[in-house]
Order: structure tokens, then C-alpha cells, then sequence
């Protein structure tokens, strides 16, 4: 494999057909990795021959990432190809639009297998492994509303706190066998679930208020949430386990958001 700060490693990604996923498959096949989409979504075979054609070392495997026979055997399936991952990306995410009240029981356990569920089913699915072989990392991707959330976002930012909670707990589990777990928590990120979020609100001039109430005047790209993922992957960050990086643009950094007009 080429050179750089994955070089070497095997990058698991869930939900790596588009958005935060796709982003980081693509930086860690720059970094050196050689690169292992999950997803229900077969458009994932579509980024892993996007990455051989660039000459990374890719594969795509269609699995449910709710259910533990198919992740066991899809975890399987990349170490036949690849080789056992030392790197998991836990990117796979949904949004819930729920009150609750009004939100089933059913509607519930569907939010939480994937958002948080998932990455535990991934995370046993491949420590064996790493901790056979004292190395190894695992970036969880949370959001922002793990800790400040608004109106509307039941029970998406349980579902993200909870992920943050899982992070620090396994970290302190295995960090005897050299195995670091970190999570990012994004913000406003231009990925489809933005977007469809975007799209539903009845207010058009709402993504201009977004936009005005970050620091820096604008929204994110999956790209940047990537290069910061694959750093906490990488030896680079050695030193770094248990921690929550927000990726925000310093939004949550203000103390109100401004009045509109």
C-alpha cells in the first residue's frame, strides 16, 4: 500500500455508500488504507470501485448493520479479502423526526439499532481481532446533539449521547491491549440527511439562519469531518482515546444564536 497515515491499516466504514462514510473512505484510501464498505446500500459498491480505480485496495459488502448475524458475517467477509480490519469507522446514522409521545415502541428500537445499536455490533464484531493483535482503533461518528439538541431531534439525541457514553466506556475496556476509541460529534455537515432535514422545514430561509449563526459563516462538508476522523484513526493520534472532537464550525461555542430579522 502507498505511504501516509493509514499505511498499512484496515479501514472499516459503516455507512460508507455517501455522505460522512463515503468522505472517509476516500481520505483513509488516500492515507494508505486499504478500505472496507458496510452498508444496506449496494450505491457502496460504487464507491469502492471509485477507489480501485484509483488503485486502493477496496471492497464492498452489502449487510444490515442492525443485525448481528450479518455483521458477524460481513466482518468475515473483509477479513477473507482484506484482512482482518484494525481500523472501524462507525459512520452508519439516521434521523428521526418523533414525539414523544406519539413515537411507538417499534419506531424506537428502529432509531436506536441503527444510531447506536449498530456500533456496538460492529465494535465486538471486530475487537477479537485487535485485541489479538494489540492494535487498533475505532472512531464512533455522534453529533453535536449529544449534548445541545432543540426541538425536534427525539430521540435522535439520545441516540447520540448514548454513542458518546459507548465510546468512553469501551475505550477504558481495552486500552490495556493498545486499542484507542474515540468519537466525533459534526454539526451542521452538507450530507443528505442535512439536506432531507432542510427540506422538510416549511421556513426557506432556515439554512440562512444555520449558515448566520455559526462562527465561521457556513455549513460543513463531509470532507472535513473525514480528515478528522482519519486522524483519530491514525498513530498520529496516539495519545488521543476516549475523547468526543466536535466538528462544528464553533457553533456550539456561542452562547445564544443571533435574532433574525
Amino acid at each position: 500500500m502507498a505511504g501516509g497515515r493509514l499505511a498499512d491499516e484496515i479501514v472499516l466504514i459503516t455507512g460508507a455508500a455517501g455522505g460522512i462514510g463515503a468522505a472517509v473512505a476516500a481520505v483513509a484510501g488516500r492515507e494508505g488504507a486499504a478500505v472496507a464498505i458496510l452498508d444496506i446500500d449496494p450505491r457502496g459498491n460504487d464507491v469502492a470501485e471509485a477507489l480501485a480505480d484509483g488503485g486502493i485496495l477496496a471492497a464492498f459488502v452489502q449487510a444490515d448493520v442492525t443485525d448481528e448475524d450479518e455483521v458477524n458475517a460481513a466482518v468475515a467477509s473483509v477479513t477473507s479479502r482484506l484482512g482482518a480490519p484494525t481500523v472501524l469507522v462507525n459512520s452508519a446514522g439516521r434521523n428521526s423526526y418523533a414525539d414523544p409521545v406519539e413515537m411507538t415502541s417499534d419506531e424506537w428500537d428502529s432509531l436506536m439499532a441503527v444510531d447506536l445499536k449498530s456500533a456496538w455490533l460492529t465494535t465486538r464484531a471486530t475487537l477479537t481481532a485487535m485485541i489479538e493483535s494489540r492494535h487498533g482503533s475505532i472512531v464512533n461518528v455522534a453529533s453535536i446533539h449529544a449534548e445541545q439538541t432543540s426541538v425536534g431531534y427525539f430521540p435522535y439525541a439520545a441516540a447520540k449521547a448514548g454513542l458518546v457514553g459507548l465510546t468512553r466506556s469501551t475505550a477504558l475496556e481495552v486500552a490495556s491491549y493498545g486499542i484507542r476509541v474515540n468519537s466525533v460529534s459534526p454539526g451542521w455537515i452538507r450530507t443528505g440527511l442535512v439536506d432531507e432535514w432542510l427540506a422538510r422545514h416549511p421556513d426557506p430561509q432556515l439554512e440562512q439562519v444555520v449558515v448566520d449563526a455559526h462562527p465561521v459563516g457556513r455549513i460543513g462538508t463531509p470532507e472535513e469531518v473525514a480528515e478528522v476522523v482519519c486522524f483519530l484513526a491514525s498513530s498520529s493520534a496516539s495519545f488521543v482515546t476516549a475523547a468526543d472532537w466536535r466538528i462544528d464550525g464553533g457553533l456550539t461555542a456561542r452562547y445564544a444564536i443571533p435574532p433574525t430579522t
